[in-house]
């Protein structure tokens, strides 16, 4: 197993500042690296408090890339839809350049229908637009004078400029949640798979059939050239006890599980054929807000001991070949993610 962080900011500007948030973030991003973790790993999102601190996780992985030495830069993810190819590819490259060749390149479909509203992007679109673009960053990063003709973009004879540090190109990453054809294509590319784990387990539908279905189309098309990767991403607090850890803990997840939640109730009136059963997530989330954690959350809440135990669990269900912990959940301190997270790497780590 690999480790690393992966930050999704949900703190609220009432709560903290983007400045405390953006120093806080750098600074576990910078202890991480010094703890020799694998990854630090941001997404992307706009307009609301659920990841809305960070509209460019290129733009913080630059900062982060100025102020570490050898942690890998994750994308998790760019949203295609709302990005031209040529854009990406470029920016892309312009990290990996300045990081030294350090920038894992992760993609998602995007699931926020205000999101999509706002871009003036229908939803109905995102799968072709997302393969689309992949495809045609991918080939931007390795070929010269690149020539496209899409319902969604065209150019003619593009070569990008900067090229790519790392050769062929970064490694490529997609996020799949639900969709078997999700799992289908990034095997199919020879991609990895980036999983999330929604903080309530009703809604924590990842199947072990889709990671073992993405396993066999990836063997099945690229034999032992390649090697399938799969990545879990959820969050993680450690303290001395158990008793403690959820009392520290759970304040911090009862927010995140709010925002989370006031991010997802824009399904309450949206439906979409690209994105079979979201519509659930929108129907009645007060439940929520007073359900119990420790039963029906998704974290790994606990004592070093009880931590090794819950991720051997997670381990034996999905057999992902990294963690990325997510430690910014709720909007905690600097130093309230650098107590958990060096229990981690000090108590956790060496056992698992």
């Amino acid at each position: 197993m690999e480790h690393g962080i992966s930050l999704l900011p949900d703190c609220r500007p009432s709560q903290r500042t983007p400045a405390e948030y953006y120093r806080d973030a750098i600074a576990i991003s910078r202890f991480s690296d010094e703890a020799g973790l694998g990854y630090v790993k941001m997404t992307e999102h706009y307009l609301g408090d659920y990841g809305g601190y960070c509209p460019s996780p290129l733009t913080f992985l630059t900062a982060v890339a100025a102020r570490t030495s050898r942690i890998r830069l994750m994308t998790g993810a760019l949203l295609p839809a709302f990005h031209h190819p040529v854009q990406l590819a470029a920016h892309i490259a312009q990290v990996d350049a300045i990081s030294g060749g350090r920038v894992d390149a992760g993609f998602g479909r995007a699931w926020l229908p205000y999101e999509f509203d706002a871009f003036k992007v229908p939803m109905d679109e995102s799968r072709p637009r997302y393969e689309a673009t992949i495809e045609a960053v991918v080939r931007l990063w390795s070929e010269e004078k690149v020539t496209e003709k899409t319902p969604y973009f065209s150019y003619t004879d593009a070569t990008s400029l900067p090229p790519v540090t790392q050769r062929p190109h970064p490694p490529v990453w997609g996020a799949a949640v639900k969709s078997p054809e999700s799992f289908t294509w990034l095997a199919t590319k020879g991609f990895g798979v980036l999983l999330a784990l929604p903080p309530a387990r009703q809604y924590a539908s990842v199947s072990r059939h889709l990671v073992d279905h993405y396993r066999e189309v990836f063997a099945a098309t690229h034999g032992t050239a390649k090697t399938p990767r799969i990545a879990m991403s959820t969050p993680l607090y450690i303290a001395r006890t158990d008793a403690e850890a959820y009392r520290l803990a759970e304040p911090f997840y009862r927010a995140y599980v709010q925002v989370w939640a006031e991010a997802a109730r824009s399904w309450r009136t949206t439906s979409s054929s690209g994105y079979i059963g979201y519509e659930s997530m929108g129907r009645d989330m007060k439940h929520l807000s007073t359900f119990d954690v420790k039963r029906y959350g998704t974290a790994v809440i606990g004592s070093p001991e009880s931590a090794v135990e819950q991720i051997r669990k997670l381990h034996e269900t999905y057999e992902a070949d990294t963690y990325l912990w997510n430690v910014d959940f709720g909007g905690q301190t600097y130093e309230q993610m650098h107590s958990s997270l060096k229990l981690f790497v000090d108590e956790v780590l060496p056992k698992l």
